[in-house]
């Protein structure tokens, strides 16, 4: 480890800003340092200990691959099975992908999909919940296309154990491998990690000044929910390059942890030459360091930085614990200890982080500029705002409600609220939440139908894919049942016939004359889609609270008026 090591660790946390850091440095087999530096709170002001835990974030992947890595030791498991023989109700957006996605795909972030993070950040739905939106998220690209890191498919991964232990997925890896390593400060869930008597707190940077974030949750464990110290950090790299042999006992095979640290997948080439190609195993990436095979995993989360990173022919490994965001000290860190331990030339990485680092804070504040700018100004929305209010959902983001506050919109979605911006003409924004698990700054795009009602929102959740778009939702006289039996009845359009019935079921049907019945699904506060006439819908018209006196037409050919035919009887539903 380098001589002066206390001292850049010093200047590193000071340039970064990084309240607390936990650092531990394996060599042959042996721990030559092991130390925390800086404070676990801002507030508190207690210092990090070697036995203060962390949220891991997606170091979790590495010990959810060996906890499956277990089940392929014992027969259970085989990493280029299709999902669906694990879940069988496992479905994706493309019938192909659904069949033929295997637990491998999933581990080496190949089945195709993007991120889609919005769909379990929030931290609200169930696994079993989180598995039924996966038909209605897009993929970005074709099943083993290329690598697109994905968190979703470890929650599939961790889902799968579950199917075939019968046990939760905490209480699997708990007692399969994390209890056998000997691993004692650790935990799995953030209420876990905040009850902990040793624990760190999130902190993030506000115009490059600490503050204290919020406890964001983290519901897909198998992805990033792990919290442990830097001592039993130390102790898993240890095991990795051990062979997963722990106190002279085979916990893994040697065979598993080769297919761990395998280069299944490329992922890309960093900045920096001594770097160079990396790729994906499973929960391990694989490179080079100055010519020297590496197996890594970084994490971060809301307030949290990890990093953990082994040079397994020199049996060498540093992790670097944070409670701060954004930093690049676990990086520098590394590398200046593998240029000691290794005797290579030194690099002053400290400097080239910095530079990097400035570099970036002066572009963010003329990015802030830019942004201003580009609105429109001296524009206004379409519509008054109370036509925005509303509901609208879509079959995997779930539900955004709309409402009008203090002269602007504001908006809920699956626990998080704020007041809209307005943007400029139908677009608004969220708010800039610092500290808080939120899509700052994130674009709403309200569109309206052919008849000028407001009725959809797209937003950019999910940016390697089209625009998640929301549909309104029916409100209102739509879901009256007095309401829906007074649209019951005979109508005519000229002499075209029609009859609208109340099915016993509740929903209203249209039958018109030589046509076949189709049913009429609410779209609106008096608006039907008709069946699967895509673009055809019918609105009701109220005359008086109790009378319903015409049906308005909408299609894609024109608007047309149908008059109720009131010495018609209604034809009952057969």
């Amino acid at each position: 480890m380098p001589s002066d090591v206390d001292h850049l660790v010093d200047r590193s946390i000071a340039e970064w800003k990084v309240p607390g850091l936990a650092l531990a440095v394996i060599q042959d087999d042996e721990v030559v340092l092991l130390k925390g530096y800086g404070v676990r709170d801002i507030d508190s002001r207690l210092p990090v200990t070697v036995s203060t835990q962390f949220l891991l974030c997606s170091i979790t992947k590495s010990f959810t691959a060996a906890g499956l890595g277990i089940l392929v030791d014992e027969g259970k498991l085989e990493w280029r099975r299709p999902v669906r023989e694990y879940i069988p109700e496992f479905r994706l957006y493309d019938a192909v992908a659904t069949e033929r996605v295997t637990v491998r795909d999933l581990l080496c972030h190949h089945s195709g999909l993007p991120r889609h993070d919005w769909i379990h950040a929030p931290g609200d739905l169930s696994t079993a919940q989180v598995l039924a939106t996966l038909r209605h998220l897009e993929p970005s690209r074709d099943l083993r296309d290329v690598y697109q890191y994905q968190n979703l498919g470890y929650l599939v991964a961790g889902h799968v154990a579950e199917r075939i232990t019968g046990m939760s997925w905490d209480a699997f890896i708990t007692e399969r491998l994390l209890r056998p390593l000997g691993l004692t400060d650790m935990s799995l869930s953030i209420e876990a990690l905040r009850d902990a008597p040793d624990h760190a707190h999130p902190h993030v940077a506000d115009n490059d000044e600490v503050r204290r974030a919020s406890w964001a949750p983290i519901r897909n464990l198998p992805a990033g929910g792990l919290n442990a110290s830097v001592s039993d950090l130390a102790k898993w790299m240890r095991f990795l390059m051990n062979d997963g042999i722990v106190d002279g006992e085979s916990l893994l095979s040697a065979n598993v942890v080769r297919q761990m640290s395998a280069p299944h997948v490329h992922v890309g080439r960093s900045v920096f030459s001594e770097v160079g190609d990396f790729h994906y195993g499973f929960g391990l990436q694989v490179g080079h360091y100055r010519g020297e095979r590496v197996l890594s995993h970084s994490g971060s989360w809301l307030g949290w930085g990890t990093l953990m990173t082994m040079l397994p022919e020199r049996r060498l490994g540093v992790a670097v614990l944070t409670n701060y965001v954004p930093t690049a000290v676990g990086e520098l860190l590394t590398y200046s200890a593998f240029d000691e331990l290794c005797a290579h030339q030194p690099i002053d990485w400290f400097e080239r982080f910095r530079s990097r680092r400035r570099q970036l804070l002066a572009q963010q504040k003329i990015d802030d500029a830019a942004r201003k700018e580009l609105r429109r100004a001296d524009t206004a929305p379409t519509h008054a705002l109370d036509d925005y209010a509303g509901d609208y959902e879509h079959p995997a983001y779930g539900r955004i409600s709309i409402a009008t506050q203090s002269g602007t919109l504001a908006w809920r979605w699956r626990g998080l609220s704020g007041q809209l911006e307005h943007r400029h003409y139908d677009v608004f924004a969220t708010p800039h939440k610092v500290g808080e698990l939120y899509p700052d700054g994130l674009l709403l795009t309200f569109g309206y139908n052919r008849e000028g009602v407001i009725d959809q929102i797209a937003a950019a959740l999910e940016p390697m894919v089209e625009d998640i778009v929301f549909r309104r939702i029916a409100s209102g006289d739509a879901l009256d049942p007095a309401f829906l039996a007074r649209c019951a009845g005979a109508y005519a359009h000229g002499a075209q016939q029609m009859t609208v019935t109340l099915a016993a079921a509740g929903h209203l049907t249209l039958h018109i004359v030589g046509q076949p019945r189709r049913r009429l699904t609410p779209c609106g506060e008096r608006t039907f889609d008709i069946g699967e006439l895509k673009g055809y819908r019918v609105e009701f018209h109220r005359l008086s609270s109790n009378v319903v006196d015409a049906m308005i037409f909408h299609q894609p050919n024109g608007t047309f008026l149908a008059l109720r035919d009131t010495e018609k009887p209604d034809e009952p539903e057969s």
